[in-house]
């Protein structure tokens, strides 16, 4: 069976009866249907413990996929079984992966969370809630514009949105000035959505958005529209944590959907903090590489959210790490000499992740495909290297797979988090300490455009931002065809993007885009409705 099949057979509970594994009843939540509700948003009484939060990441993409998602839920699903009090927290899909190449994202075969049609579809219609925000700030642009400008809007700097890949609106013409549109993952809209604590703060990190430019040079905000009102309208509901289950019946929390390449991809703050009041455990992934997703999580979102994680889980897989090592045959061949090559992948991401204090723990994510010599062989470069590993099969045995990775979740090691570099640093040695240590790039070039805007925010201001690299997820440097751990190379920062509603510098890294594009065999020619049934999402 595939991934909706399994899903569809799966024996879900009302999500009234999945709520009471973590002490909440039916008046703590909207329901949405059977299987999905809304956590309402309340100082929920505190209990006396030490929520530990456990971050996914993973080796760097490939094609294949990686199955983050299918490991945070079968170690959600283990711990559970142990008799932990758990929750995994996770990112909302975007339905432009879903209707192009890479696909839904609620896991695969036994490690899923269900409905899984519904969560990769509408939803609860966070999404579109978001991309509403950000177009009405859009129309009130324009609007104001159109009778009389009294802001004196000299340059619109806010793009409007959509949850489609459509790569026809990367430039389009709005009167007389040209635009573009970003996906509604990548909008500032998304990135404040998620980082934001609270109502009060989401109105305020709204109200702070910069819209334009004036002819004094001065920046302007939607709060110079009078608009936070009517966002907040939009927003206050999608604001709340959506509650569904995971196949084996245990709590899942999905809110926000940020991209990790061109945004810091991880879930909302407000549901993380929720889950650590409501769980001794708590499982988030970040999306993408660790040097993107890990990074970003670590350096923004545990700065923003003042969050301190205990332990990290680095995904690998056998396909990956051949493909990092320069299989030229078929990826399902035994195929040592690529697979050796391909571990250098694997010791970067290590590395890099122990820069920020936290332990470690190598997850094998295991495919049908591999053998049983290619998983000892990554067993001895583990052991080799001292690595905490484990091997997993959450796919075919949900959380029963990842028993072993929960128990050793459960040990007992010191966290000793830190960030990578600190807010008083100027924003070209922040990208120059991104860049260097944890890509490994030789030189970083900024280009006379990012330097003329880097000094525009120094004459503003406008300082002490974390930032967040927008740049190819398939490789360590800004070229997405060196794979592996690519070695002297130069990166080129080609424009930055101040997102203050966020609160963050957005760093253009290469040829990166905001608005992605479909591909030649989009999934949408096979998704189709058959009795009233969805069919072939995955």
């Amino acid at each position: 069976m595939n991934d909706i099949e399994i899903s569809k057979k799966s024996i879900k509970k009302p999500i009234t009866e999945v709520i009471k594994n973590i002490g909440l009843s039916e008046s703590d939540v909207s329901i949405y249907g059977n299987y999905k509700a809304k956590i309402d948003l309340k100082d929920y009484k505190k209990v006396e413990h030490n929520p530990k939060l456990v971050l996914v990441t993973a080796i760097s993409p490939t094609p294949y996929g990686e199955g983050k998602t299918t490991v945070s839920i079968g170690l959600n699903d283990a711990l559970c079984s142990l008799n932990r009090k758990s929750i995994v927290c996770l990112r909302e899909p975007s339905m432009g992966p879903v209707f192009g190449f890479k696909g839904g994202a609620t896991g695969g075969g036994l490690a899923q969370v269900v409905p899984m049609e519904d969560i990769n579809l509408h939803f609860t219609g966070d999404l579109h809630a978001i991309t509403s925000a950000n177009n009405l700030i859009s129309a009130a642009i324009d609007n104001h514009i159109y009778f009389g400008n009294s802001l004196d809007i000299k340059k619109v700097l806010f793009k409007r949105c959509l949850d489609v890949n459509d790569r026809a609106l990367r430039r389009i013409k709005i009167g007389d000035r040209e635009e573009s549109f970003t996906i509604t993952a990548a909008s500032e809209v998304m990135a404040l959505f998620t980082l934001a604590s609270s109502l009060d703060d989401l109105r305020e990190r709204l109200g702070r958005i910069v819209i334009g430019i004036n002819s004094k040079d001065e920046y302007i905000y939607v709060k110079d529209l009078k608009l936070e009102g009517s966002l907040i309208a939009l927003l206050k509901d999608a604001f709340k944590p959506n509650v569904v289950q995971t196949i084996e019946n245990n709590p899942a929390f999905i809110h926000g959907g940020p991209f990790a390449n061109i945004a810091h991809g991880c879930s909302s703050i407000v549901s993380t903090k929720t889950a650590m009041q409501l769980a001794d455990y708590v499982i988030t992934e970040a999306g993408f590489g660790a040097e993107l997703g890990a990074e970003k999580f670590f350096d923004i979102k545990c700065r923003v959210g003042e969050l301190t994680p205990s332990k990290v889980v680095l995904v690998a897989t056998i396909k990956a790490l051949k493909y990092h090592g320069g299989c030229s045959g078929s990826i399902y061949d035994e195929d040592f000499d690529s697979l050796e090559k391909g571990f250098a992948n694997l010791d970067k991401h290590y590395s890099n992740l122990c820069k920020f204090g936290v332990p470690v723990i190598v997850c094998l994510n295991k495919y049908g495909t591999d053998t049983d010599s290619e998983i000892e062989t990554f067993i001895k470069h583990c052991m080799k290297n001292g690595y905490t590993y484990t091997v997993v099969d959450s796919y075919n045995q949900g959380g029963k797979g990842s028993i072993d990775l929960a128990n050793k979740v459960l040990e007992e090691k010191e966290s000793n988090f830190r960030y990578l570099y600190e807010l008083e640093e100027s924003y070209v040695d922040k990208i120059n300490k991104v860049c260097k240590e944890i890509y490994g790039a030789k030189n970083v070039n900024i280009s006379e455009e990012a330097m003329m805007k880097l000094s525009f925010l120094e004459k503003n201001e406008i300082a002490n931002l974390p930032i967040c690299v927008a740049k190819t997820q398939y490789s360590f440097s800004d070229d997405k065809n060196k794979l592996g751990v690519p070695t002297d190379f130069d990166v080129t920062v080609k424009d930055v993007q101040l997102y203050l509603g966020a609160g963050f510098l957005t760093v253009y890294l290469g040829d990166i885009l905001t608005m992605p594009g479909l591909p030649k065999e989009p999934n949408y020619e096979v998704i189709d409705v058959v009795d009233n049934e969805i069919v072939n999402l995955n």
